[in-house]
């Protein structure tokens, strides 16, 4: 056996009972998996710093210095230190006996810490101690591992981590292979595996350290994508799809009738849907678009290319709400056309089934908007040509693999309908080359004439008289308002109580009979819900409270106002998301984000930004910066294909950009990676890391 592939528990210092604590704070179980944990910082040991220009501000300091006095006062140690050019103190609350018992006076130590002030005294709080450095010793830089409170507990402080990397590497760094051939480190200008392991741990100086980062980074972010774009240049050249050469005369009436002109961005969008489909090869894009950017026209035209080729097309929305809504405004713009449009949710009654299913079979449906309910077993297809999916992240790869099956058959077996994916989340680009690197992108990056922008205030509680004053007036004028509850606990039941608190504050503020407050939640029925939204949709009530079940979907022109209350709370893409609830109609709308008191600076930044800007990539961007790229939005959007260890999406653009263009040219000169000097890329790739789900063919 390897000793890569030794358990952790042999090394020195280590045993069983760590070796368990690693493995479940930190999935560390083999000396492998130890050598790839990398510090996520370093602390510069290199320089000593005389006291005399220590200040409070310096992050973290070295000095050497010897102790002069010790006093335990109370519950904490004292210890008095000079180096001849001042004096500091050094604060011990725990271990107190062992560290009395060895800093004596007239011994001399290096301390590492955080300088503060306290009480008019620079100390530091539980600094490194080590013996004094030896003249023209030279210690670098030191790694800082990420860690938890229960390694911090168990023993595994940040010395043992380093003392632990550094038998790991002596037992096993020779083992490791050279995971890229020859010519990507040559063109790249890469260090080997070797040298960056030993340097990304224990670097011999800061450009060995940045040679290392750079070539660790670099794999990760190649590796990915060349697997990505490899599923696509297979798919691209050998899956074939549904030839759809024509418009059709449905196509031409549908775009005559539109009461206005399409926006660039959305015909340079339709002609490369449209180059696709008549490719002869499947079709699998992303469509990016902001809220109210005019998607679902783009979607609608993509469905009618498809009819006017004999083909059906299914528009698959992750609510009930937002499908009711898809289909209310897809039926008006097929009012010119002979298309027939029907819609499948989980209410649909057992009789209006039956006719659905029949007119699906039998071709006479031309498309069908819905739910889940359209991946039922029995929801069978005469030509199912197109599948576009909204708001895809809401769907499991396992659910929407079940529309691939659904294509028309032939002789050679079922052929998979083109695929449009639609998310009204802006993605950063470095993102969506991630997370859709195997899907062809295209963005609507404008806005339709006439939307106006929405006006972004943030006000604290001590405004909300005022704000319930502009809110009566807008009702006054015929308008209605979303108040969105951040959920705060993690309790359902303390949450629902918040809610409950706030709907109670806005119900007193707009007593009945002038004002009517609908609410909506997630412990309501269904029924429940429905009814309370419709009531708002149709102008019944003027006023919907919720928590962000809202966030995607609902369409109500008339809502000219957007509160969102503890707004500190909410990411950036959220709030986005939120706001574009309103300025649908042709009023001016407004968005007015309610702090707490107590709000972090970050929180601050967020809301300044939202204050500033209406751009959803801008936002995006920002937001990943932030936040990094694992919660994109609040909702668990993270379905990052892997795991990356060393680089960050938000951080490392430019690489991942490099990495991408430089995996397509190994791409165009050897498709399949059967030249003998990709034997190493083709090992890597097998690994299950790179096992990525084929994302665009099971959109």
């Amino acid at each position: 056996m390897s000793q890569l592939d030794t358990s952790i528990q042999y090394l020195p210092g280590v045993g069983p009972k760590r070796a368990a604590l690693l493995q479940r704070e930190l999935g560390i179980s083999t000396l492998d998996d130890l050598i790839h944990f990398y510090p996520f910082r370093y602390t510069d040991r290199s320089s000593i710093t005389p006291i005399a220009e220590v200040t409070p501000d310096l992050a973290y300091v070295q000095v050497t210095a010897r102790v002069v006095r010790a006093k335990l006062i109370g519950k904490r140690l004292s210890i008095i230190v000079s180096d001849g050019t001042g004096e500091m103190e050094m604060v011990f609350f725990k271990g107190i006996a062992w560290n009395a018992k060895r800093l004596v006076p007239g011994a001399a130590f290096t301390f590492y810490g955080k300088p503060q002030n306290f009480n008019g005294q620079l100390n530091m709080v539980h600094p490194e101690v080590d013996p004094p450095q030896a003249p023209g010793a030279e210690p670098g830089f030191t790694g800082v591992y990420s860690s938890t409170e229960n390694l911090k507990n168990g023993g595994v402080t940040g010395k043992v981590m380093c003392k632990m990397q550094a038998a790991a590497l002596s037992l096993c760094l020779h083992e490791v292979q050279e995971t890229l051939p020859d010519y990507v480190l040559k063109d790249n200008g890469l260090v080997p595996v070797q040298y960056a392991l030993r340097n990304i741990h224990f670097p011999k100086d800061s450009y060995a350290l940045q040679k290392s980062v750079n070539r660790l980074k670099f794999e990760e972010l190649f590796l990915l994508q060349l697997s990505l774009l490899k599923q696509k240049y297979v798919r691209s050249r050998g899956e074939h799809g549904i030839p759809m050469p024509k418009v059709g005369p449905d196509f031409n009436a549908c775009y005559d009738a539109l009461p206005y002109r399409l926006t660039g961005a959305q015909q340079r969008v339709i002609k490369e849907i449209r180059a696709d489909m008549m490719s002869g090869r499947q079709m699998n894009r992303l469509l990016q678009g902001d809220v109210g950017s005019g998607k679902t026209m783009v979607a609608v035209l993509s469905c009618l290319i498809a009819a006017g080729n004999g083909y059906q097309s299914c528009i698959m929305a992750p609510t009930e709400v937002l499908a009711q809504q898809h289909y209310a405004n897809i039926v008006k713009y097929l009012a010119p056309t002979s298309v027939r449009c029907v819609m499948l949710t989980g209410s649909t009654s057992q009789k209006d089934r039956r006719g659905i299913h029949e007119g699906l079979e039998d071709g006479s449906i031309g498309i069908i908007v819905g739910t889940h309910a359209l991946l039922e077993d029995n929801v069978i297809f005469h030509r199912l040509g197109l599948a576009v999916i909204d708001e895809q992240h809401r769907f499991g790869v396992d659910q929407r693999s079940k529309l691939w099956a659904k294509g028309p058959a032939t002789p050679d077996g079922t052929l998979p309908p083109h695929v449009l994916v639609m998310t009204a989340t802006p993605i950063p680009r470095t993102l969506a080359m991630t997370l859709y690197g195997d899907l062809d992108v295209s963005v609507i990056d404008e806005m339709p004439p006439g939307r106006k922008p929405v006006q972004t205030i943030c006000i604290s509680p001590g405004k909300k008289n005022a704000m319930y004053k502009f809110l009566r007036e807008q009702i006054a004028a015929g308008r209605q308002v979303f108040i969105v509850f951040p959920l705060i606990f993690e309790s359902e039941k303390m949450d629902l109580q918040n809610l409950q608190n706030g709907y109670e504050e806005i119900v007193k503020a707009f007593p009945l009979p002038d004002y009517k407050v609908a609410i909506v939640h997630g412990q309501q029925s269904a029924e429940e819900k429905n009814f309370n939204m419709a009531a708002f949709v149709q102008g019944r009530a003027h006023i919907l409270v919720s928590t962000t079940v809202i966030e995607v979907g609902v369409d109500v022109p008339n809502a000219s106002v957007m509160v969102v209350e503890s707004a500190q709370r909410f990411g950036l893409s959220q709030l986005h998301q939120l706001r574009g609830r309103v300025g649908r109609g042709a009023e001016k709308s407004y968005c007015i984000l309610v702090k707490d008191f107590k709000t972090s600076k970050e929180a601050q930044q967020r809301l300044d930004l939202m204050c500033s800007t209406e751009d959803g990539f801008e936002i995006a961007e920002q937001d990943m910066k932030m936040r990094g790229p694992g919660d994109l939005e609040g909702t668990q959007q993270s379905g990052l294909p892997i795991n990356l260890r060393i680089a960050s999406l938000a951080k490392d653009g430019t690489l991942l950009s490099q990495a991408r263009v430089y995996a397509e040219s190994v791409l165009d000169r050897d498709p399949g990676l059967t030249d003998p000097q990709n034997a190493r890329l083709v090992s890597e790739l097998r690994k299950e890391k790179y096992d990525i789900k084929d994302y665009g063919k099971i959109s």
